[in-house]
């Protein structure tokens, strides 16, 4: 059985003592038995060190929301896989919509970060997602075959097994409106039987796919306890202690 996987992208959000401040908060909203559910946070580069040290103990694991593709170099402002990983990081944020839509990156450009991290032994969140215009036309089904073919292609199926994919609707992303449990499960299931027909029936059963796109405790619970989907990919819900694990504990129950 697939583990729920609740992740949570802090964005561009939580200075140094705002950090410290959440994450106690969030420590004492975990008071739940949180077996079967896997909880990360994903804070910016300048508090994962601190949110290391202060989840240590807990069951709250650590992710970046992006890095480079390369170890080291002349590659100004950009982190590298080594770096998230000496900080304590496990998890990292591939290809999210913000970062495909203001900084430009293709699906084979984060394909070549999806391998580095494979690489360097951290487990990618890898993102994907149609705009509301795509929807519109109907092609959500080609845009999300395309890309996921794309940040996927020639990484072997023992590789992508040790992924999460984040199915993240752009027009969901901070808008208040989220996409109807029927249509995550409809995309889940798509993705589902492509990793099928891209490996094999075992593999994209194991797989873990979540979905993002302003996730609430109001909602959760529908949209977690799909078939298809195994967990969620929290924006600003995330920023709240109590929202989070209020999340959180509807993918406990």
């Amino acid at each position: 059985m697939r583990t729920k996987t609740i992740a949570g992208n802090w964005k561009m959000n939580k200075d140094f003592l705002q950090t410290e401040e959440l994450i106690d908060e969030l420590k004492k909203a975990l008071s739940f038995d949180l077996k079967g559910v896997k909880v990360i946070i994903c804070p910016p580069f300048t508090s994962l060190e601190l949110a290391h040290r202060l989840i240590h103990g807990s069951a709250i694991e650590l992710g970046a929301q992006n890095m480079h593709h390369e170890d080291e170099g002349a590659f100004t402002g950009e982190v590298s896989p080594t770096m998230l990983k000496a900080v304590g990081c496990k998890y990292v944020i591939l290809g999210h919509s913000e970062r495909r839509q203001y900084f430009h990156e293709s699906d084979a450009f984060i394909n070549k970060k999806v391998k580095k991290a494979i690489a360097a032994g951290l487990t990618s969140i890898v993102c994907f997602g149609e705009t509301l215009d795509q929807r519109e036309k109907n092609i959500t089904a080609q845009v999300v075959t395309a890309q996921v073919r794309g940040v996927l292609e020639d990484i072997a199926a023992e590789n992508v097994e040790r992924l999460i994919l984040a199915y993240e609707p752009v027009w969901a992303i901070g808008t208040g409106r989220n996409a109807t449990p029927q249509q995550a499960e409809e995309v889940h299931v798509l993705v589902r039987k492509l990793l099928g027909e891209m490996y094999t029936a075992s593999t994209a059963e194991r797989v873990i796919i979540q979905y993002g796109g302003s996730v609430k405790p109001e909602n959760a619970a529908e949209l977690l306890w799909q078939p298809n989907v195994d967990g969620a990919l929290v924006g600003g819900a995330c920023l709240k202690a109590d929202s989070f694990a209020g999340i959180i504990k509807a993918a406990a129950r």
